[in-house]
């Protein structure tokens, strides 16, 4: 007698859509943090676009990480198409206030499926949202001490290139408690 392996039933919860949501938020993210780098780039501000270079990279990484815990919990993947990005402003200060606003969302969203998570009794997507939370309190922070930064530059972005290059603004490096991105981090 043979014991053939059962094949995975397929289980799309409600926290397993907001996941698959989540994925199109994290690239659109990346995507807007493309073109913020590429208006500092262009503007000769060389810190300030590494640093939203950098957070593209990592926005794309989190909605990889994503892909993985999906595929990994034999969850069909759809890698969506990302939203328009905004690619026109007038000063430095728009750019940073937009990406704050855009990590305060981004945060709305993981609190979300965290919620939908535990409610759902679903305590290993639960324990998977715990990195995401406290990775956006990182996120948020960083923005606002740049957006803070700014202001206290009163438009003189080279202190604010200083400061960058002076201070360890965001990420402190590899997280080894980071959840693995399909196809690896980049």
């Amino acid at each position: 007698m043979t014991l053939k392996a059962a094949k995975p039933e397929e289980r799309e919860s409600k926290f397993h859509q907001l996941l698959q949501k989540q994925v199109r938020s994290e690239f659109n993210a990346s995507q807007q943090y493309i073109a913020l780098a590429v208006w500092f780039d262009k503007s000769d501000l060389p810190r300030l676009a590494a640093h939203f270079y950098k957070q593209a990279l990592e926005e794309r990484n989190h909605g990889m990480m994503i892909v993985r815990f999906l595929m990994d919990n034999d969850i069909s993947v759809h890698i969506p198409g990302t939203d328009e990005v905004r690619n026109e402003f007038n000063e430095a200060r728009e750019l940073v206030a937009l990406a704050l606003e855009q990590e305060r969302e981004v945060t709305r969203e993981i609190e979300m499926l965290a919620k939908t998570a535990r409610a759902e009794d679903d305590y290993i997507g639960e324990q998977f949202m715990q990195w995401f939370l406290k990775e956006q309190v990182e996120e948020v922070s960083q923005m606002s001490t740049l957006l803070t930064v700014i202001d206290r530059a009163n438009g003189n972005l080279f202190e604010v290139e200083t400061f960058l290059a002076r201070e360890n603004v965001g990420d402190g490096g590899e997280d080894p408690s980071a959840p693995e991105a399909a196809g690896g981090a980049v």
